[in-house]
C-alpha cells in the first residue's frame, strides 16, 4: 500500500481541499480507498476554463459546457449536505445562470463561509437575493467584466459575520449609499471595490470596523463631498474625481495611503492659472480644500501620489501638512501634469528615508521649484538638500538627456542619499538599468 492511501481519510481530503475539483474527483481512480473521497471535501474549486483545458475551441463543442454543469452538479449532490468552507466558481457565457445561482443557493444553505466568484454570464445576470442575506459569510469576493448591480433590495441586506468584501468589475451599481449600505457589514474589516458607480454627490463612509479601503469610482462630475470616518483604517487607496470639500476625515491610525484624485485638462490649466481668471461657480475654487484630507490621513507612514493629486496639492503649498511619520513617498508622474508640489512635499515629509519617482518626465512651469531641474534659479536644489532621504528608486526611466540631467541633480543635492536605484521597461520587463553612461554618473556621484 502506498503511504498516501495510508494516511487517514481526513488528512487525505486535506490535501485534497489544495486541488482544484477536477483535480480532486480525478483521484477516485486511484484507488477503493480514493473512489469519491473528494466529495468530503469542505473546499470546492470550479473552473469552465480548466475543466475545458487544453484544447482549443473545446468550449464550442455541442454538450462541452453541459458536460461542466452537469460536473458541478453531480458533486453537490453527492456531498449531500455536509458543510461547505469554501466555494469557488469561474464561468463563462453559456453556462446557465439559473444553474449558477442554484448552486449559490445550496452552498449558501450548506453555511458556506468563503465564495470566491468570478462570473461573466453577461450584463443581465443578478446575483440571488440569498446572497445578501447570509449569516455564514465571512468573505465574498466578486469578478465580473461586466457591470454588477448590488440586490435592488439592499434595504435588507444582512451579512452579520461578513469580514472581507471585494468586488471587481466593469462597473459596480448600488442604488444606497455608503451611509446606508455599511451598516450592514457590522464586522466588515476589507472594503474593495473598483469602479464603484457614486449614485451621490455626497457620501460619508463611516465604519469603526474597517482596517482596509480600496476604492476606485466613477462620475461624470465632482462630487460636492466625500467624508471618511474610519478610525482604524490601516490601507487607503482612494481614485475619484477631486470632491469640493472633505468636511471630516478621521484616519489616526493609517499606515498606507494611495491618492489618485482626478482632474479633467480643461481642469488642470484652471488650476494652474490665476484665481481671479475663475468663475464664481467654478469647482476649481474649492480643489483646495483637498488639504483637509491630506490633513487627516498625515499620520501614514507611507504616501503615493499619482499625477493629478500631484499637481492639484499645488494649491495648498502653504498649508500643507506636516508628516512626520512618512518613511516612504512615491510619486507618480505624467508629461502633462506638474511637480509644483513636489519641494513642498520633500521638506513637509522630515524622516522620509525612500523617495520612488514612478517616471521623471513632468510638465515644466515656473512653479515647479528646486525639485527638478528644469528651470535655473537660484535656490536650486534647497528643499532636496533639507530631505533626509537615503534610497531613491527611479522607474519607467526613458534614457533621455533631460532624465540624465535630472539624475545628476538628485545625487548634487540629496545629502542624506546612500542608494539610487534605477529601472527601465524592456520588452514588458522591469528591469534594473544596465547603462553605462549613467550607471558611471551614479556611481562616481556616490563615491565622492
Amino acid at each position: 500500500m502506498d503511504l498516501l492511501s495510508s494516511l487517514p481519510d481526513e488528512v487525505r481530503c486535506l490535501i485534497l481541499s489544495f486541488l482544484t475539483t477536477k483535480e480532486s474527483a480525478a483521484t477516485s481512480v486511484l484507488s477503493k480507498k480514493w473512489r469519491n473521497l473528494f466529495v468530503l471535501v469542505p473546499n470546492l474549486d470550479f473552473d469552465d476554463s480548466e475543466f475545458l483545458h487544453p484544447e482549443e475551441g473545446k468550449r464550442e463543442r455541442d454538450g462541452i459546457l453541459q458536460s461542466f454543469m452537469d460536473f458541478v452538479d453531480r458533486v453537490l449532490s453527492l456531498q449531500g449536505n455536509s458543510p461547505i468552507r469554501k466555494f469557488s466558481l469561474k464561468c463563462e457565457t453559456g453556462v446557465s445562470p439559473a444553474r449558477v445561482n442554484r448552486w449559490l443557493c445550496e452552498v449558501l444553505q450548506r453555511g458556506v463561509s468563503d465564495l470566491d466568484l468570478t462570473i461573466d454570464l453577461g450584463y443581465g445576470y443578478s446575483l440571488p437575493h440569498e446572497l445578501f442575506v447570509s449569516e455564514t459569510l465571512v468573505n465574498l469576493k466578486f469578478k465580473s467584466a461586466f457591470g454588477i448591480h448590488w440586490w435592488t433590495g439592499a434595504e435588507g441586506t444582512s451579512l452579520p459575520m461578513l469580514k472581507s468584501l471585494c468586488v471587481y468589475s466593469g462597473r459596480f451599481f448600488c442604488d444606497d449609499n455608503f451611509q446606508e449600505l455599511l451598516p450592514c457589514f457590522p464586522v466588515l474589516e476589507e472594503l474593495q471595490m473598483s469602479n464603484m458607480q457614486w449614485m451621490d454627490v455626497d457620501e460619508t463612509v463611516s465604519s469603526s470596523t474597517l482596517t482596509t479601503l480600496h476604492i476606485t469610482g466613477i462620475r461624470c462630475v465632482n462630487p460636492k463631498s466625500i467624508s471618511f470616518d474610519t478610525p482604524n483604517l490601516l490601507s487607503f487607496v482612494y481614485t475619484d474625481f477631486v470632491a469640493e470639500d472633505y468636511p471630516l476625515v478621521n484616519m489616526k491610525n493609517l499606515s498606507l495611503a494611495r491618492l489618485a484624485l482626478r482632474a479633467n485638462d480643461d481642469q488642470i490649466k484652471r488650476v494652474r492659472g490665476p484665481n481671479n481668471d475663475l468663475l464664481e461657480n467654478d469647482v476649481v475654487l474649492h480643489f483646495g480644500n483637498v488639504v483637509k484630507l491630506m490633513n487627516g490621513i498625515q499620520n501614514v507612514q507611507e504616501l503615493h501620489l499619482c499625477p493629478d493629486t500631484v499637481e492639484v496639492l499645488s494649491l495648498c503649498c502653504d498649508s500643507m501638512p506636516v508628516f512626520n511619520n512618512v518613511k516612504k513617498l512615491l510619486i507618480y508622474s505624467d508629461e502633462g501634469r506638474g511637480w509644483q508640489a513636489v519641494p513642498v512635499l520633500l521638506r513637509n515629509c522630515p524622516h522620509l528615508e525612500i523617495l520612488i519617482f514612478e517616471g521623471l518626465v513632468h510638465h515644466v512651469t515656473d512653479k515647479c521649484g528646486d525639485a527638478c531641474d528644469c528651470i535655473y534659479r537660484k535656490d536650486k536644489g534647497r528643499s532636496l538638500s533639507s530631505c533626509p532621504v537615503k534610497v531613491v528608486e527611479i522607474k519607467e526611466f526613458g534614457i533621455t538627456m533631460k532624465e540624465k540631467y535630472m539624475i545628476e541633480h538628485f545625487l548634487d543635492y540629496f545629502s542624506c542619499l546612500k542608494e539610487m536605484n534605477i529601472y527601465v521597461e524592456k520588452d514588458g520587463v522591469t528591469q534594473i538599468m544596465n547603462n553605462p553612461e549613467v550607471s558611471k554618473l551614479v556611481l562616481d556621484e556616490m563615491e565622492e
